[in-house]
């Protein structure tokens, strides 16, 4: 990619150092105070009590977090009817569209539209979250913290507090609650939820219009992704949050659902989002970036590069191995992209520098005050040293932990099985426990096995360990290779070693074939463990786990303390900034207006795509850009309806300058009167470092047009179920 230093003019030198209009992602609670003057100048015509309030219903209130059932966030949804029908994107609901799938039933290619409340489909193992209230908790986390307290203290202190108050946020309600730490430390929020178990699939086109252009157009502009799916939240019949599916559940009534604007946008319109943007770190040193750059992104980006080459294979060759992994390969496909167009971007742009001059006129500050220097003096020094350590560090982590004990789809369930052999090393006298360890062993082989392909396992299994021996050093490499592999498969290249390896695992392991796994779990023997080629594997690979895992962890936490003190430097440096926190999965607001942007000299990217985008990238050779048949009809002649703009065409997707990341796919773009104009899924190709700096010139936020989301419910498919629970504005 040819350099993108000329299109930044020396008078956006310091974005990153001081937010623009465009940047940041609010914690909405503080809007009033903070933003709501620059909103209203942008045309937002909502009161801030009107977006935020813990009385009144507010727009906050329609916005939803997706978690696993674990409570890991994922994505955004927003609630659009008084029964509970909540949209998001495509690829937030693609994970359970694809377990729900069957060759018989296969949802992901054919789409799916529920006629009535009976035949939408459970969705296990996903619930949804709302805030509930956001409070500053600061002064009482940090009231016994001074600039003596050591870091051990310091950590049990905070953890104490932030135990107690979470506590008490739960006591006598139905509420969950977290504290969440801001700026590394230097403040803390409580938030609580309601939390809500049963959640149906209600719609979602075909993954042609869903997934649309696949990874080649992933990040890239101009797009043209159907990139929505439709669920339902249910309630308890009482109203109350729920654990799970229960037949007699009901219909999520929510405080507050977003109408839906189908009378157009234009370029300046001012815009918001709400979600729940996963993580960023906008206050990383240059240090930091450097590391980025050099070490993590390139290391990450060619092992899964190892791994999903090979799986791609196989996923184009059979449906139910593209069902069974189409879910996986979706997101280490989307991460790959990510931190490769990172890297690039932080080769190829003056991110670095920015960041770098930044830290120079930090340090000048810091000099220029003996309490400043004794408290600052060290910080940027300590940083570099820490990141000079801890990228050989990382690399080395990321070939254990991805290279290693990931190159295979069940190399992490052998260490399951560990604890079980050592009670089989007396079966007499563990003869209750080896059952109890069984009876779950079990249970864990049954998921193991539920859609397991072991010719496809094999095949990446086999590509990752060569990648492996090809690029790391013979003196960097686990013990696995030289004790283990190259000594019990001895072969005259390093490569016929490993075939000869992969071919006794997959021909005489118990963790690659279920009948030789049920043998040995009705019948468990040491001996069986012992002679496993992939229990040996595993265990070769942990011989020297602890020295890799001590030089990264003893480098991150110098990183971690001196991040902590370079944030706290900068916000008494820049007392004129207004400083946002970095994005931790709670609930943020980004606001800024519809506008396109000038990626390379002499081309202009207009800020709208339409229908006859998707016929120009048709290619019924290509999986990712082949066009159903009823969606190719229908736009050749131009049956558009309502839908089509002033222009007669059917808008597809349209850029913002929102600043977003990973947690706000699905999450909803709202114009000045509080109407969903859209779904943010995706950002730009030109500054894919926008979670480490912003820039107002090239970062730009991809969104669906909901105008093209109702016409693929209403026009396409017909399913008047869903419409008729939606308020259309005209």
């Amino acid at each position: 990619m040819k350099k993108l230093l000329l299109l930044i003019a020396s008078a956006i030198l310091f974005l990153g150092v001081y937010a623009t209009p465009d940047e940041g992602m609010w914690i909405p609670s503080k809007i009033a105070k903070m933003n709501y003057a620059d909103m209203q100048k942008l045309g937002c015509k909502l009161t801030a009590e009107e977006i935020y309030s813990i009385n009144n219903s507010s727009l906050k209130d329609a916005i939803f977090q997706l978690q696993t059932e674990e409570g890991m966030g994922f994505c955004t949804g927003e609630i659009v009817s008084k029964q509970g029908l909540l949209f998001t994107n495509h690829h937030c609901g693609y994970e359970a569209i694809t377990k729900l799938s069957t060759t018989e039933h296969n949802y992901l290619d054919d789409g799916f539209w529920a006629k009535n409340l009976e035949e939408e489909i459970s969705v296990p193992g996903v619930r949804v979250t709302r805030v509930v209230q956001i409070v500053d908790v600061t002064d009482r986390v940090l009231k016994d913290i001074n600039d003596q307290t050591s870091e051990a203290d310091r950590e049990k202190i905070v953890a104490k507090i932030i135990k107690e108050i979470e506590a008490e946020a739960r006591e006598g309600n139905d509420y969950e609650a977290s504290v969440s730490e801001m700026y590394q430390g230097g403040e803390y929020y409580l938030f609580t939820y309601e939390a809500f178990g049963d959640v149906r699939f209600v719609g979602a086109p075909p993954s042609a219009i869903g997934k649309f252009g696949g990874d080649t157009d992933n990040w890239m502009w101009p797009r043209h992704t159907g990139d929505f799916s439709i669920f339902r939240v249910y309630m308890s019949p009482d109203g109350k949050p729920t654990k799970g599916f229960n037949k007699d559940n009901v219909p999520y009534i929510p405080l507050h659902s977003l109408p839906i604007s189908i009378k157009g946008l234009k370029e300046g319109d001012f815009s918001m989002i709400m979600g729940f943007p996963g993580q960023t770190e906008r206050y990383l040193s240059s240090y930091g970036m450097k590391y980025k750059r050099d070490y993590f992104n390139p290391t990450i980006v060619n092992l899964l590069h190892a791994q999903l080459k090979p799986l791609k294979e196989e996923m184009e060759a059979s449906t139910e191995v593209k069902l069974a992994y189409a879910d996986s390969y979706a997101g280490n496909a989307n991460g790959w992209k990510l931190f490769d167009g990172e890297a690039t971007t932080l080769r190829n742009t003056d991110a670095i520098a920015q960041k770098e001059k930044l830290e120079a006129d930090f340090q000048k500050w810091v000099n220029s005050n003996p309490e400043r220097t004794k408290k600052y003096g060290e910080i940027l020094n300590n940083l570099k040293e820490s990141y000079e350590a801890f990228g050989p560090a990382t690399n080395d982590m990321i070939y254990l932990s991805v290279g290693l004990l990931q190159a295979g789809e069940h190399v992490m369930s052998v260490q399951s099985f560990m604890g079980l052999s050592s009670l089989l090393e007396d079966s007499k006298q563990n003869a209750d426990a080896i059952k109890m360890a069984t009876d779950n062993l079990k249970a864990i082989s049954e998921e193991m096995f539920a859609k397991y392909f072991p010719s496809t396992d094999k095949k990446v299994f086999t590509n990752v360990l060569k990648y492996y021996v090809d690029n790391v050093s013979i003196e960097k490499r686990s013990p696995v290779f030289e004790e283990f592999i190259f000594k019990n498969y001895k072969a005259k290249t390093e490569h016929e070693s490993i075939d000869k390896f992969i071919n006794d695992v997959f021909e005489n392991s118990i963790f690659t074939n279920k009948t030789r796994m049920d043998e040995f779990l009705t019948k468990p023997k040491k001996k069986t463990l012992e002679k496993d080629p992939l229990f040996g594997y595993v265990n070769s690979v942990f011989s020297n786990i602890f020295s890799i895992q001590m030089a990264y962890l003893g480098a991150m936490e110098n990183i971690d303390v001196n991040e902590r003190l370079f944030i706290e430097g900068l916000r008494e440096f820049q007392t004129d900034r207004i400083f946002y926190p970095d994005a931790n999965s709670t609930l943020r607001l980004s606001y800024g207006t519809v506008n396109s942007y000038d990626p390379r000299d002499a081309v202009h990217y207009h800020y709208l795509t339409y229908a006859e985008g998707i016929l120009e990238k048709e290619d019924p050779t290509d999986s990712e850009f082949i066009v159903p048949s009823e969606l190719k009809t229908k736009i050749l002649k131009k049956d558009f309806g309502q839908y089509a703009d002033e222009t007669g065409k059917l808008p597809i997707c349209f850029l913002t300058d929102h600043d977003i990341t990973g947690g706000n796919s699905g999450s909803p773009v709202i114009n000045g009167e509080g109407h969903l104009i859209g779904l943010a899924f995706d950002g730009n190709w030109e500054w894919l470092c926008s979670n480490l700096i912003f820039s107002t010139e090239l970062q730009r936020t991809i969104n669906v047009d909901a105008r093209y989301v109702l016409w693929v419910i209403d026009e396409l498919y017909d399913a008047q179920h869903i419409m008729n629970e939606l308020d259309v504005r005209k």
